[in-house]
């Protein structure tokens, strides 16, 4: 009994050692950790470098390494705590935290914009385009008696109701197509629809817009956008034509980063875009040989296929649309009610008809209408732009229905009034240009951004 208890006496006392040295183990690791804070809490008042960063960055790594290994593992929270002390110095003298990197910027590839490349001046181009556009006559000679004729003289009086921020500019001019790209990118609009004919061809006023195709490609590349073709009414053009020209776009502009596609979800590959202007000018038996797969000329299931959008004005341009084999349908024109296919009420409608028969529909959407500084007699159809307020309403009936894709009509078609580029107030002695009100330049590109990062569409890829 006696060699038991004094075995039970040592097992006591051995015990109570081990409990001192754990409780003296915590107590100098305890005291170490506080004595490492204090350079961390007195970060600022011990920062006497000339190189504030430099001295910040030494005192970080003199604390990390002086961690002993038994604690390595509050290394993280070291240099949290490190990061947080300088935050709050920054904060207090007032210094912006520094960035690596900048961030990437909202972009919508389901939401393109109508872009025009006919604008051009002396400087430039030897002569100003579209921006001494003439007036346009009233079709009937009693009417178009009582409105002005001839042309606009450039540079203080222009075809257009507002005045662009970059003045009668040349779209030719890289600097001025790189400040659109730039703009374009701001409003969250991810694709540019460019207005274009084949080579050698243009519109009655404008320039060859396939010359600058390349230069469009490379800027959209630079600021990750794509670029998209509208096709417009080119002398003959037909269903023919159009596949010759569709050829050429592909074998021309097709590997270009820049070039766009869109996932078809039917065909389940990527397809180029085509928005055909004025679509119902050639007959819709003749487009269906083309866009049928059972077409004489069909483009389907071949390298040159694609995503072809015609254009719905009226009514029955719905069915003929879909006869015709098109892969759906866009309504451009920013003047709500002035059309069938623009009127924002139908757009509901017209989508249910689309969905039914496995087609898109893509509402085009514009910051409001005036043309009566080309068309002086068309003041029926000026939409006012009522401090944005129209705009926000088209948005939204967009939005409203899911489409898969939104156009906005436009970028810079200046002689209608519907563009979003930046306007500046601007006053002659004979008229005074409207512009975006106490908003600025970039109301409308800082509006279209708004509404565009509400946009889900049924489609995402």
């Amino acid at each position: 009994m006696k060699v038991l208890g004094q075995r039970l006496s040592i097992f006591k006392f051995s015990l109570l050692v081990f409990a001192l040295f754990i409780v003296t183990s915590f107590l100098f690791i305890y005291y170490l950790d506080s004595h490492w804070r204090q350079p961390k809490i007195n970060f600022k008042d011990n920062a006497e470098s000339s190189n504030p960063e430099k001295n910040q960055q030494e005192k970080r790594q003199i604390i990390v390494n002086q961690i002993p290994p038994f604690i390595k593992a509050k290394q993280q929270l070291f240099e949290m705590a490190l990061d947080h002390a300088q935050r709050e110095e920054e904060a207090l003298n007032n210094i912006k935290p520094q960035t690596t990197s900048k961030p990437r910027p909202y972009i919508n590839y389901n939401v393109h914009i109508f872009y025009y490349p006919w604008y051009g001046n002396p400087e430039h181009d030897g002569k100003y385009y579209h921006w001494n556009h003439p007036y346009l006559p009233h079709w009937e000679k009693v009417e178009a008696a009582k409105w002005p004729s001839g042309t606009h003289v450039p540079p203080d009086d222009i075809g257009a109701n507002y005045y662009p921020e970059l003045g009668p500019y040349s779209s030719s001019d890289p600097v001025v197509v790189e400040d659109h790209i730039k703009q374009i990118q701001l409003s969250g609009a991810g694709v540019l629809v460019v207005s274009w004919y084949p080579p050698n061809d243009a519109d009655n006023e404008g320039k060859q817009p396939d010359k600058l195709m390349p230069l469009i490609l490379d800027m959209a590349d630079k600021y990750q956008l794509k670029v998209a073709f509208h096709i417009e009414p080119f002398k003959g053009r037909d269903h023919k034509t159009l596949k010759n020209n569709i050829k050429y776009i592909v074998d021309t502009y097709g590997k270009h980063p820049a070039f766009y596609r869109y996932y078809d979800r039917q065909k389940k590959k990527l397809l180029p875009v085509y928005y055909i202007y004025d679509s119902y000018l050639v007959k819709s038996s003749d487009w269906a040989e083309l866009f049928t797969s059972s077409g004489s000329i069909s483009i389907r299931n071949t390298e040159y296929d694609g995503v072809f959008l015609g254009l719905l004005v009226e009514r029955q341009h719905k069915e003929s649309v879909a006869n015709a084999g098109f892969d759906g349908y866009y309504t451009y024109f920013a003047t709500d009610g002035f059309t069938y296919g623009s009127s924002w009420k139908h757009w509901r409608e017209i989508r249910k008809y689309a969905r039914g028969r496995k087609m898109l529909f893509v509402p085009s959407v514009g910051p409001g209408y005036i043309d009566t500084r080309v068309r002086p007699w068309n003041g029926k159809n000026t939409r006012s732009r009522q401090d944005g307020q129209y705009y926000r309403l088209a948005l939204q009936s967009a939005l409203d229905i899911n489409p898969s894709l939104v156009s906005i009509t436009s970028f810079n078609e200046w002689h209608e009034g519907t563009q979003i580029e930046t306007a500046v107030p601007k006053a002659t002695k004979n008229f005074t240009y409207l512009d975006y009100g106490s908003e600025g330049p970039q109301f409308y590109l800082n509006l279209t951004r708004q509404y565009l990062s509400k946009f889900k569409t049924e489609d995402l890829t």
